[in-house]
């Protein structure tokens, strides 16, 4: 019976995995002809590459969201295993950093800031 629900659920987990790749790539060409555009259109470059880097992230993060929920979705309806238990864990702290750094990158600041820095920010802009 549990290799029947794995069956079923199998192909949702690889349209997720094809969905996350799909939008890192995505990201990476869209972030990539808007970087152009914008540098060629402002000619400042520096702030062309501050906003490609954001974008980039943000497309990556994503795609890393993605990702994870695939491998959780696989791994639950497989047989659980001390092995397949352990992959799991493994797999979501590496992709779970990565999205750390990712967000602190995109946002220049630690999550726990971010409500100190946004408030900052309104205060500069009046």
């Amino acid at each position: 019976m549990l290799s029947d629900v794995h069956a079923f659920i199998q192909p949702f987990a690889v349209v997720l995995e094809l969905a996350g790749a799909g939008i890192i790539v995505g990201g990476v060409l869209i972030s990539s002809l808007l970087f152009v555009l914008a540098g060629r259109r402002d000619g400042d470059w520096r702030e062309a590459y501050t906003r490609y880097r954001a974008n980039l992230g943000r497309g990556i993060l994503l795609g890393l969201e993605l990702l994870v929920g695939a491998d959780i979705i696989s791994t639950i309806t497989a047989p659980l295993t001390l092995e397949t238990v352990g992959l799991l864990g493994l797999i979501v702290l590496i992709r779970t950093f990565l999205s750390f750094s990712l967000e602190t990158e995109i946002e220049g600041c630690w999550p726990w800031r971010r409500a100190a820095v946004l408030g900052e920010r309104r205060e500069d802009q009046r």
